[in-house]
């Protein structure tokens, strides 16, 4: 390993947790109407004020940290063209097998490297000798977890896959696999774009795609007008026109003014707690979320080298006109083989022929169960998934 890896502990000051349980104590509530508890209008009243009782009376920060500190997590310094050296937070798992090819696992907002947890002994060990085996990467993303916050505008996508990339070489992976969500999704498009002799296949468990088009697309357009397609498919448009109607709207803030929801976020823990519990809940498929999943969840954010505000902004850094590499560049047919993992209550889930837009679909699973967070959610479907599809890939480590 490169005498530049350092290994990790959390370790949240005293203060930090005395500063929480002042502003926990201080707490205010939006007044209760007919409406408090309807999940129409976001995070209701009870749950919110249940889970800050919980947080300020029985969760206990020291024993989840002690649990997180069980998974081997390091730092990293890599130099970043245009914005210098960060430092990058990391869970790095090596397989004992043989032959155990090297994964980047990329999380976005609101994940973080924790999505790593459940899939991690899944990808890293096997019962059967003909299983495949991965060496499991799992950075928090610059602005996140405990990761260096940037401080110059324009730290868009093609910047992130540098630092995913150059840590992947830090790490003596030259060749290696990404499986990625949400924000990530985006990312790994630009590793396989801009490292295609590195990144040798890309899952992913969320799609986006350039809409259908009479031009360029005719015979999706044809395909949808004329209703060919699966009723899964179908029950997936719905679901992806209901987020952009009425689930959407965070995502406006995070991209157009980021500092102003910032504000409430780096703040007030109550804040954070309902801007990232809405999301637990509406983007999951009746995920049981125990009080202690939740607020381990939101205190990476609380607790993060970054803080609580910064994980907004990446947003308007993927999103901006003036990004090295445009999101639209990034949804264009590209030679990188894919595999692709559809989950019925992602928040966005488009047709199969839609996502074959993207490049060459070497595996793909439409599934009956699941969510946004696939790897936290359904596991060992999702490793089930990775595993199928690098096997169409032929690579040997």
């Amino acid at each position: 390993m490169s005498a530049r890896i350092i290994p990790y502990k959390i370790a949240v000051p005293a203060k930090a947790l005395e500063t929480l349980q002042k502003k926990l104590s201080l707490a205010s509530f939006p007044g209760e109407t007919a409406q408090s508890d309807n999940w129409a209008y976001g995070a209701p009243r009870n749950d919110i004020k249940r889970l800050v009782e919980y947080w300020q009376t029985t969760f206990d920060w020291r024993r989840a940290e002690a649990e997180i500190n069980k998974l081997p997590q390091f730092t990293a310094s890599i130099s970043v063209e245009g914005h210098g050296p960060l430092q990058i937070h990391f869970v790095h798992q090596k397989s004992s097998k043989a032959n155990s090819i090297p994964l980047l696992f990329c999380h976005g907002w609101p994940g973080s490297f924790l999505e790593v947890t459940k899939i991690l002994p899944l990808l890293t060990s096997s019962d059967s000798d003909g299983e495949q085996t991965f060496h499991v990467v799992a950075p928090s993303l610059p602005n996140f977890g405990f990761s260096q916050r940037t401080s110059e505008p324009g730290f868009g996508v093609q910047q992130h896959a540098e630092v995913c990339h150059k840590l992947m070489l830090e790490l003596g992976y030259n060749k290696y696999v990404t499986q990625a969500g949400d924000l990530g999704f985006f990312i790994s498009r630009a590793m396989g774009s801009l490292y295609p002799d590195n990144a040798l296949g890309s899952h992913m468990n969320f799609i986006v795609t350039i809409p259908p088009s009479p031009i360029s697309t005719p015979f999706l357009v044809l395909q949808y007008l004329t209703g060919m397609l699966s009723a899964d498919e179908k029950e997936g448009l719905k679901r992806s026109q209901e987020y952009n109607d009425s689930g959407s709207g965070y995502r406006i803030m995070h991209q157009t003014r980021p500092h102003t929801i910032g504000y409430a976020l780096a703040d007030s823990p109550v804040a954070l707690l309902a801007w990232i519990y809405e999301k637990l809940h509406d983007w999951t498929d009746n995920y049981n979320w125990t009080d202690d999943e939740v607020l381990t969840w939101v205190s990476i954010y609380l607790f993060s080298s970054a803080g609580a505000d910064a994980s907004v902004r990446v947003y308007n850094d993927l999103m901006s006109r003036e990004a090295d590499i445009k999101v639209e560049a990034l949804l264009k047919y590209t030679k990188v083989p894919l595999g692709i993992s559809y989950f019925p209550r992602d928040v966005i889930v488009l047709p199969s022929s839609w996502g074959r837009t993207l490049g060459p679909v070497l595996y793909e699973k439409r599934h009956k169960e699941g969510g946004h967070f696939a790897a936290h959610e359904r596991p060992e479907l999702l490793v089930a998934d990775v595993r199928k599809f690098v096997q169409t890939l032929n690579i040997s480590a």
